[in-house]
């Protein structure tokens, strides 16, 4: 190689120079990743799953698989699930749901088949502090509910995901799975590793994520992520969990990611080429999400400026990563020729060798984690490389078509502007907020205001706990005080005595908490120089 280095020295240069930042970012990233820990079980829980947590499973074609994973899911002891499937659908889900549990599993339905109009509708008929979203496929360890449900113990904390890794569809892993399954644990490595930098996340994955209540209550919310628009004009249906994730950065909410067995999840994946289109889907999603975050709201930049570099970072690692093969295929073309005319002296086949040898040590070292536990997989590692570099240009393709939105890997999936239109309408005639509810809100006057928040009060649509020890209101929520008053009426008082406690029936039981009644809940709201003021009613922090 020397030879070969002697010949032309400064075209090594820069390609060494991105090589060694490259690895050397990956140490980083793998010494953030082992000093990371996962939030413990508090001794005296906030929240409890029984009272505190509703599972929202958006579906349209659940099978027999489903029955495993809701299994999974109750021994959380939930309050209940939701099961939001389209209308066609209404009778197999119901069977499904009558096979594991008729009395904690309910199925609603929307007009149309649309994953956000699904969660949406969840969200609305959601009586808990929690909702957690989940896919029809994931399996839960026992203990992974505790353990989401232990960050919200910091009041900052407005979402909650967790690690995961495949299950495989068959007895063995295909190929496809087994690139999932490494994919997944690369991603494991990074949400861990951010998470202990900068506490931020590049997206809490929609196969199982957790978020407060009164957050996805808030109809700016909610009309947000059901008219959602890339570029104005094209409407989105996936990329949910990149919408929340943006809406916590931007509203003020923290976020954290529980990385350990007591909360890794199984999921399956496309077991065979069709796993492709589900990557070729969630590329456009991030390339649109990613864009967004730097670039159009900007609030990453300081809420998070590590997740943040690695955005950046992940704009230009598709020419990085193949200014790699063109390299190569340059210096294999100047040893062809002889050193008389300009070629190099190193034989062609040597740096071919050099070069494959390197792309195995190195790939290899990556997918470490994943092969202490699953040796049998290090014969897939040469399909690892090559989907690397077929995933680069994938995602230069992705880039250019951004404007292509569909789904790609469900049928039943029809028009997204349809499925709106028709869900608006349905919400115009029901009300906005439940099947219980005739009247139509008016959120353009400050009539429609009260209305609106008389609604979410009465109806107890969320009791949020006010145990806010430091009475964390996050900035954009700050902007709807309670008129003045004690923050009392005839729907019940949230108290709270600075200490922790909580009272959701409507009395001022301080140090006590309860889990009966429909008080409305409140949050302690303190000037910034940490003085307490009066009581702010959960529906004056919802627009």
């Amino acid at each position: 190689m020397l030879y070969l280095t002697s010949d032309n020295f400064p075209i090594f240069v820069p390609f060494g120079v991105i090589g060694f930042y490259r690895y050397l970012w990956y140490c980083i990233r793998l010494a953030a990743c082992f000093a990371y820990r996962p939030i413990p079980l508090p001794e005296n829980p906030t929240y409890i799953a029984e009272e505190d947590v509703t599972i929202i499973v958006p579906t349209i074609d659940a099978g027999e698989e489903f029955k495993d994973a809701a299994r999974s899911w109750l021994v959380g002891k939930p309050k209940e699930i939701l099961i939001i499937t389209e209308e066609k659908m209404l009778g197999p889900l119901q069977e499904l749901a009558n096979a594991v549990d008729p009395e904690r599993i309910r199925v609603l339905t929307v007009p149309f088949a649309n994953k956000r109009l699904q969660m949406s509708h969840g969200i609305k008929n959601t009586t808990t502090d929690l909702i957690v979203f989940a896919d029809d496929d994931a399996i839960w360890p026992p203990t992974l509910l505790p353990y989401v449900l232990a960050c919200f113990e910091d009041q900052k904390v407005g979402g909650v995901g967790t690690s995961q890794r495949v299950q495989p569809v068959g007895e063995k892993m295909t190929v496809w799975e087994v690139l999932a399954a490494f994919r997944l644990t690369i991603r494991n490595i990074e949400i861990s590793c951010s998470t202990h930098i900068d506490g931020g996340l590049p997206c809490l994955s929609g196969r199982t994520a957790a978020y407060r209540t009164i957050i996805l209550k808030d109809p700016e919310f909610l009309h947000g992520f059901t008219h959602d628009y890339w570029l104005g004009k094209y409407q989105l249906n996936s990329g949910d969990d990149k919408f929340l994730t943006r809406w916590m950065v931007s509203h003020g909410w923290s976020t954290y990611v529980q990385c350990c067995k007591e909360a890794e999840l199984l999921s399956t994946m496309k077991p065979n080429w069709r796993f492709l289109k589900q990557v070729l889907r969630w590329t456009r999603n991030t390339w649109r999400s990613d864009m967004r975050s730097l670039f159009t709201e900007r609030f990453i930049w300081t809420a998070h400026p590590y997740v943040a570099y690695t955005m950046v970072d992940k704009l230009f690692n598709p020419f990085t990563l193949l200014a790699g093969p063109c390299l190569v295929a340059y210096l294999v073309y100047k040893s062809t020729i002889s050193t008389d005319n300009g070629g190099y002296h190193l034989p062609w086949w040597n740096i071919l060798a050099s070069y494959l040898v390197w792309l195995l040590a190195t790939r290899t070292a990556k997918l470490l984690p994943h092969l202490w536990y699953r040796p049998q997989d290090i014969v897939y590692v040469p399909a690892f490389i090559v989907f690397g570099y077929y995933f680069a240009i994938m995602k230069l393709y992705a880039l250019c078509t951004l404007h292509e939105t569909g789904w790609g890997t469900r049928t039943g999936i029809g028009d997204i502007a349809a499925a709106t239109a028709a869900m608006d309408k349905q919400d115009t005639n029901r009300g906005s907020f439940g099947a219980n509810d005739n009247e139509t809100v008016n959120n353009s006057n400050s009539g429609g205001l009260r209305e609106l928040n008389e609604k979410l009060t009465s109806s107890s649509s969320v009791n949020t706990k006010t145990n806010f020890d430091n009475g964390y209101i996050p900035p954009t929520m700050q902007r709807y005080p309670l008129p003045t008053g004690s923050g009392s009426g005839t729907n019940g008082t949230a108290t709270s005595n600075g200490s922790g406690s909580r009272s959701r029936n409507g009395s001022n039981a301080s140090g006590s908490k309860s889990g009966s009644g429909s008080g409305g809940g409140g949050i302690v709201r303190r000037e910034p120089n940490g003085r307490r003021m009066d009581i702010i009613n959960e529906s004056y922090l919802m627009r």
